[in-house]
């Protein structure tokens, strides 16, 4: 398989053969598959459902976790499969991130053994999509304390009531995770809510000029019922939901980085054959400059990822790691982007030319996930022992 000239550092060469067969067909797949028709779809805004197969067959769904995974890989693998897909199209990596890392990653994390078997095998393969409820209308970074959707236990029942913003694969998700605050203890709980749910709907966010692709939707809970055994089980507290968004944290630091590249790759490809003033303006002093900035970026930021994801297979990752990178990663590939569209002139602002997507989609992964300054302060507080979020 070719080595991504991006990869300047050569990262990629510590993966196995195994993991790399795999990244190999995840490549051939999206290039194939993805890049002739995204454009047309994040012009459009709507998601080319006919993908979701071949992006399961290829184990991109839940390959944490043993009731789905297909093979044993390491966190390092899981993050470039992140990049190989935003490298095509963020918004589609996006969609598998909350299928695999919000939705069955809070099942995985939090859910009982029974829970594990009935739901992510069926996620694994496509058949079940999920989404991932947290974010409200009121309350977005101050989710721990702010949070308003209630639940109330009747019997072996669950009630739930309250509203959610900005829900990714909402408008067509079979099941969302609801983060709801239980009425008699005042702790954030977690509970599976099949769409069909009487009193459940979603309507889709219109008019998104980022993440186009994505299906957000406001979604509203009146009155729905939900039965004791979808509570999961192993969530207690507002803490049980962090150790989830501290793994998925650090993955959207990699679908950054595949974001930045992206842009970088179009723009030397542009560079290269476009010329002025007699030459192909790759040629030009302050064009390289453009150019080898946002490759040290990229190779910063993917030296980031790639010890993160280290340090989560160690088991010695913590929120302010993942924190860290996410804040840093993000606001480099903005840069990065910027850059990029800056070299390619006119053109970058034209979706044929490859760069006018990320550019739009980096402003989504700038603040999803926590925002550079909610994630700054997660690090700020734990290199000085003060909390400074209010």
């Amino acid at each position: 398989m070719r080595a991504l000239e991006s990869d300047f550092y050569g990262f990629q060469a510590e993966l196995t053969d195994r993991e790399n067969e795999s990244i190999a067909d995840i490549r051939e797949f999206f290039e194939s598959e993805v890049r002739p028709i995204a454009n047309d779809y994040w012009a459009r805004a709507e998601f080319p459902h006919h993908i979701i197969p071949g992006i399961a067959a290829l184990g991109l769904f839940g390959p944490e976790w043993e009731e789905s995974r297909q093979f044993e890989s390491s966190a390092v693998y899981q993050g470039w499969c992140a990049l190989e897909m935003a490298r095509v199209d963020s918004s589609v990596c996006g969609f598998a991130a909350v299928q695999s890392g919000l939705a069955m990653g809070s099942i995985g994390v939090g859910g009982s053994p029974d829970q594990r078997a009935l739901w992510l095998p069926r996620m694994a393969t496509g058949e079940v999509i999920g989404a991932f409820g947290l974010t409200e209308p009121l309350s977005g970074s101050d989710a721990a304390r702010g949070l308003r959707t209630e639940a109330t236990r009747q019997g072996d029942t669950w009630v739930l009531n309250g509203a959610k913003r900005w829900i990714g694969n909402g408008t067509f998700a079979d099941i969302v995770i609801v983060w709801a605050r239980d009425t008699a203890d005042g702790h954030v709980k977690g509970f599976i809510v099949p769409t069909s749910t009487p009193g459940f709907t979603a309507t889709k966010i219109e008019g998104k000029q980022s993440f186009r692709l994505i299906q957000n939707a406001d979604i509203e809970l009146v009155e729905v019922q939900v039965p004791d055994e979808n509570r999961l089980a192993n969530i207690r507290s507002f803490a049980d939901t962090a150790i989830v968004l501290r793994q998925t944290r650090a993955g959207v630091g990699w679908l950054a980085v595949g974001n930045a590249i992206a842009a970088y790759e179009a723009a030397v490809a542009y560079t290269r054959e476009r010329e002025q003033f007699g030459k192909p303006i790759g040629a030009h002093q302050l064009v390289q400059d453009l150019l080898v900035k946002s490759l040290g970026n990229i190779t910063a930021s993917l030296a980031m990822c790639v010890q993160v994801s280290r340090m989560l297979d160690a088991g010695v990752q913590r929120d302010e790691h993942s924190a860290l990178a996410k804040a840093f990663v993000s606001s480099r590939a903005r840069e990065t982007v910027a850059w990029a569209r800056e070299a390619m002139g006119g053109n970058g602002i034209v979706l044929d030319y490859g760069v006018a997507k990320p550019f739009a989609d980096a402003e989504a992964i700038y603040s999803f996930e926590g925002t550079r300054e909610m994630n700054t302060l997660i690090v700020g507080r734990a290199i000085t022992g003060f909390a400074a979020f209010v």
